[in-house]
């Protein structure tokens, strides 16, 4: 996807291939489609979460910070994944471009103050994809080491992992199933290759 602004083009990394994941789309009772999200607002966060900071951040932030591996938290359109004891990806559907990212990591570094920590504007460093559909879990199982059946893995769930050889967050956002996995920006187009080539079986008719 480009976006024009005055004096800029800005290309998201999976640009190249927007029109390439749409036409692997599989609709009916074995439907998985594959887009990409991108230009979403991430600010890496890092605190230690027994501190007063921390306890201004989630005011700030309107949510508490997740405490587990695994788990996620969310206020409004913005969703904070754990990514270890002292650490926290802030996630933004924001579009709106630098000025409003900006301002989202400024929120949080007012909040951080003078306290140990860091709160880093990290958008450029991944992208987003969006895995959803009936046959979506069966996709990713093909190359992922996770027990991802919803008895272990469901709505709310957030984890780094591998997807195929590629290193990337995983996130499921619902019961659809949807999932949303966040690569570096560098690998972005072999994991979005490698999923559209796993998604091609279920294009084919079932056999009986």
């Amino acid at each position: 996807m480009a976006e024009t602004r005055p004096g800029t083009l800005r290309r998201s990394p999976l640009d190249h291939l927007e029109e390439r994941m749409r036409r692997a789309a599989v609709t009916g009772t074995r439907g998985v489609t594959l887009t990409e999200l991108p230009f979403l607002t991430m600010v890496d966060l890092r605190v230690d979460p027994a501190s007063e900071a921390a306890g201004r951040i989630e005011t700030a932030l309107g949510t508490p910070l997740p405490r587990r591996c695994g788990e996620t938290t969310a206020s409004g359109p913005r969703t904070v994944l754990w990514l270890g004891p002292d650490e926290w990806l802030v996630l933004s559907p924001s579009e709106e471009g630098a000025a409003l990212r900006e301002s989202e990591a400024a929120a949080l570094r007012d909040a951080l103050g003078s306290d140990p920590g860091s709160v880093v504007d990290v958008s450029a460093n991944r992208t987003t994809l969006e895995l959803s559909g009936p046959c979506a879990r069966q996709v990713l199982e093909k190359g992922c080491p996770l027990d991802l059946h919803p008895r272990a893995f469901g709505p709310g769930r957030a984890v780094s992992t591998t997807v195929g050889p590629v290193a990337a967050l995983l996130w499921q956002v619902d019961d659809a199933p949807t999932f949303r996995l966040l690569p570096r920006s560098s690998f972005a187009d072999y994991l979005a290759r490698w999923l559209i080539d796993a998604m091609s079986e279920f294009s084919r008719p079932e056999v009986p």
